[in-house]
């Protein structure tokens, strides 16, 4: 009796292991998982840790939540204006929706190949609209931004997967033509350069007769304005002069003030001067009655 009890208890143990494991299934943090139930699935689940399931009739499909990297490969692609040129890239893809990818697709091969034809029809129809000069210059990423652009139109989301970076790696000329391309390349910048130049060249001539022209013009009215206030100074001399000797003891005092100037100027040294009563000017002057006598010191070229 004990060894059947024993037996019984292995089992029970036994058969409780296997409906635990049955039961049951962890997911991780990148795992998403999908519960099939007799082939179909039934229930998607995305919360990491320890999960409960039919035991014995459902099964789990683990698939991953993290960014994967797909390669292409390189390919020809014919420009705008009809020059080939090699491309090469990888994508940076995602599964974004579970039940649709494992509708759809199932497997990450499927999902790669329809990757590769979205992601090169999309490459072709970027570059077959643009120019062979536009595709080299969109190198530091315009391409690839239009890349993605084009992608959003094709609705890749019905695959249940999310394209996230397409990036390229080598975008190149066909070897037998690169140098003849190179060359026609360098020809045309030589010639945008020319013409940037003498644009430049006759804008700075313009700017320059413009501020001469401004100069003569401001020089012209400093001139006219200089010659108008030397006149209004003029006529205020004058004036001045006019209101200083408009009487008659002025206009004498000034005769008589000239009349020394000129005496000083033409005596020589030891000169006396006789000067008569009549002018007024020295009547303040007088030291006793008769002729008044002044002793005027003669100007250096009175003395020469």
């Amino acid at each position: 009796m004990k060894i059947k009890g024993k037996i019984v208890a292995v089992v029970l143990s036994l058969l409780f292991v296997i409906l635990f494991f049955s039961s049951t299934y962890t997911l991780k943090e990148n795992e998403y998982g999908l519960i099939k139930e007799f082939g179909k699935v039934v229930e998607t689940n995305a919360e990491p840790g320890l999960c409960l399931k039919k035991p014995f009739i459902q099964s789990v499909m683990k698939l991953p939540k993290e960014e994967q990297l797909y390669d292409l490969a390189s390919s020809d692609v014919i420009t705008s204006d009809k020059k080939s040129m090699i491309a090469d890239c990888y994508v940076v893809w995602q599964i974004s929706d579970p039940l649709k990818y494992y509708q759809t697709l199932k497997s990450t091969s499927n999902a790669e190949s329809r990757i590769d034809i979205l992601v090169y029809n999309a490459m072709k129809n970027v570059i077959s609209a643009t120019t062979q000069d536009e595709v080299i210059q969109g190198k530091d990423g315009t391409l690839s931004v239009k890349i993605m652009e084009n992608l959003s139109g094709n609705s890749v989301e019905q695959y249940g997967i999310s394209i996230n970076l397409v990036e390229m790696k080598l975008l190149d000329l066909p070897s037998d033509n690169k140098d003849a391309v190179y060359n026609r390349m360098i020809s045309e910048r030589n010639k945008i350069a020319a013409q940037y130049t003498a644009e430049g060249e006759s804008e700075a001539q313009q700017i320059r007769n413009d501020v001469d022209y401004q100069v003569r013009v401001i020089l012209s009215n400093a001139e006219k304005e200089s010659k108008s206030i030397i006149a209004e100074g003029e006529a205020e001399y004058m004036k001045i002069i006019q209101d200083a000797y408009n009487s008659t003891e002025r206009k004498d005092f000034y005769q008589f003030l000239r009349g020394l100037d000129a005496t000083k100027a033409s005596l020589s040294e030891g000169t006396m001067v006789i000067i008569d009563d009549d002018y007024k000017i020295i009547d303040n002057l007088k030291l006793s009655d008769g002729p008044s006598t002044a002793y005027i010191a003669p100007t250096e070229d009175a003395e020469e």
